[in-house]
């Protein structure tokens, strides 16, 4: 079932993500770079050719654009079938499967454009405190609604802090997303919250040494910091559950 889930959420995210990846002055993208209406279903914000959000980001043209639909695929169905083996039954895994998409279509619009809409961001917080305390009330939960309320304020006020001491350090999205990343990483405890977020920065790290290494950047060079702070989320969560 979460391989089937994967596999069909997958299909939602590459026009979403072209959409998306635009910077914060311009309006979502209703066309190809050269000017092609974007063929699509109409579902969710205006209707008709060029405003749907589902499927691929291909115009009139004939082109495709936006990330690719079976790398996508991928990805998104080794993650819910990774999640759904490491917690099982517990209910929980019904909160984290919703979250996967989403999180995977903001890791990918931050790539494009090192930009996490704040369309995008709020519904994932939304999402995982109203979700977690959903699961919180149903037996065989793994986890603590209080922590991860707890965790979704310390991490957020924490961000909030580093953003405001060093604006040029944290992106504002990356301070919107921590709140959800607190939530997830809480609902295990402070031991997995603090491993969450040291993974995401390691990533991060990992990531810009390889650009300098690869000499296709260097120590000022900006980089995409959501998608590693999502990883360091994924890999808490294998971490908690699996610690129960």
């Amino acid at each position: 079932m979460a391989v089937l889930w994967g596999a069909s959420t997958s299909l939602l995210i590459p026009r979403a993500a072209y959409r998306l990846s635009v910077p914060p002055e311009e309006p979502w993208r209703t066309a190809c770079p050269a000017g092609h209406p974007l063929n699509g279903i109409g579902i969710g914000i205006g209707i008709g050719i060029g405003n749907g959000w589902l499927g691929r980001a291909r115009c009139t043209g004939g082109d495709t654009f936006g990330p690719s639909t079976p790398a996508v695929a991928l990805v998104m169905t080794v993650v819910c079938a990774v999640l759904a083996a490491a917690v099982g039954g517990r209910p929980e895994l019904l909160v984290w499967l919703l979250l996967a998409p989403i999180a995977l279509l903001l890791a990918a619009v931050d790539f494009a454009v090192h930009r996490l809409p704040g369309v995008v961001v709020l519904p994932l917080v939304a999402s995982a405190i109203v979700g977690l305390g959903g699961a919180a009330l149903l037996p065989g939960a793994g986890g603590s609604w209080r922590t991860a309320l707890l965790g979704s304020l310390t991490l957020g006020a924490c961000y909030l802090m580093v953003f405001l001491i060093n604006p040029s350090g944290l992106g504002f999205g990356d301070v919107k997303l921590a709140p959800a990343l607190g939530a997830v990483l809480g609902w295990y405890g402070w031991g997995i919250l603090l491993i969450g977020t040291f993974a995401g920065y390691l990533f991060g790290a990992l990531y810009g040494l390889g650009l300098m290494l690869a000499r296709r950047g260097g120590r000022k060079t900006a980089i995409p910091f959501g998608p590693f702070l999502l990883a360091g989320a994924f890999v808490g969560i294998l971490l908690g559950s699996r610690t129960l």
